[in-house]
């Protein structure tokens, strides 16, 4: 009999990497596994590894096709992220024309089913700052942010596949941390960020709140959709919601914590530093964690309920200390 094949886009990245050695440890012998990865994307942690590696971009329809041939389960895990409005057009390429490549390549392929890795940032949010569930409505001043934008048109496509035939499962992660100290490219901006507070170099917080999640917990989330989820779901994979103060007051209990003394951050400050990171951004052409936008949702109080994954997914989170601790350690 001949194994079926799982392809990960994204596959170099924080989520992807770490998906790709957990689906290996659970399936090595029972599924090929594909990995796409730009020409440009170092696969150099993958050697070694039992994976096929196919080079193609997510811009490259046809690439993609052939990539997907012969396949039963894509998990689309590449994506872009970037709150600067300098990288709203390349938002839109990567996160929605992407997307929309994938979902095509797809149904041109009969896969039989598509894990589309989403965020949060494509959920709706409340008024009063209560919990957004998966069928929260999404609001117009988050269409006004090209990420959040992004990724809710994204779902839009992996929608469209629905209803052309594709089982499509939606994971909507909140602000992923935590470190595999076995995974080379176990790496995120808010994992250095969580350092330079542990540190003490961050000494200034937003005053909103989010939803965190261990890059773990997002994993086994993604294998429980493939092995459970309902099609045409989505699932708020959240473990925490907290404050900015909250958070940092966690990070300061950590043994070694040099950030014990922390302050809201001043209104006119947070533009400052939001002006320099728009600037920032054009004049390196990256993307930057701080922006205009950043700050302005960072001042947000957004929270997230995680009943679904809980219940249909049986997902356990992890308790926060233990995710930090991978961090620092």
């Amino acid at each position: 009999m001949l194994k079926s094949t799982i392809v990960v886009t994204g596959a170099t990245g924080y989520i992807g990497s770490q998906l790709v050695l957990a689906l290996l440890s659970k399936v090595s012998g029972e599924v090929r596994c594909r990995v796409i990865a730009r020409n440009s994307s170092d696969c150099s942690f993958l050697e070694g590894l039992p994976v096929d590696i196919v080079r193609a971009d997510l811009h490259d329809s046809l690439a993609l096709m052939e990539a997907f041939k012969d396949v039963d389960t894509v998990f689309h895990c590449a994506g872009l992220i970037s709150y600067t409005r300098h990288f709203r057009n390349a938002l839109y390429d990567t996160n929605v024309l992407g997307t929309r490549n994938v979902v095509n390549a797809a149904i041109f392929n009969n896969v039989r089913k598509l894990v589309l890795t989403s965020s949060i940032a494509a959920i709706g949010a409340t008024d009063d700052g209560t919990p957004a569930s998966e069928s929260t409505s999404f609001q117009e001043w988050q269409r006004r942010n090209g990420y959040m934008e992004s990724k809710h048109l994204a779902e839009l496509e992996g929608l469209r596949g629905l209803a052309e035939g594709l089982d499509v499962v939606i994971v909507n992660p909140g602000v992923v941390i935590g470190i595999d100290r076995k995974n080379p490219a176990s790496i995120s901006s808010s994992n250095e960020v969580l350092s330079l507070i542990y540190r003490g170099k961050l000494p200034f917080f937003p005053s909103g709140s989010t939803g965190f999640v261990d890059v773990r917990d997002v994993v086994d989330a993604h294998i429980a959709a493939w092995e459970k989820g309902r099609s045409g779901e989505r699932y708020v994979v959240v473990g925490h919601n907290l404050s900015f103060r909250e958070l940092f007051a966690c990070i300061g209990t950590l043994a070694g914590s040099s950030s014990q003394h922390a302050y809201m951050v001043p209104h006119l400050m947070g533009l400052i530093a939001g002006v320099g990171g728009e600037l920032w951004s054009v004049l390196s052409n990256s993307p930057s964690f701080i922006s205009l936008e950043s700050i302005r949702i960072a001042s947000r109080q957004l929270a997230y309920s995680n009943t679904r994954s809980v219940q249909e997914l049986s997902l356990n989170y992890r308790d926060l200390p233990d995710t930090l601790k991978t961090i620092i350690t």
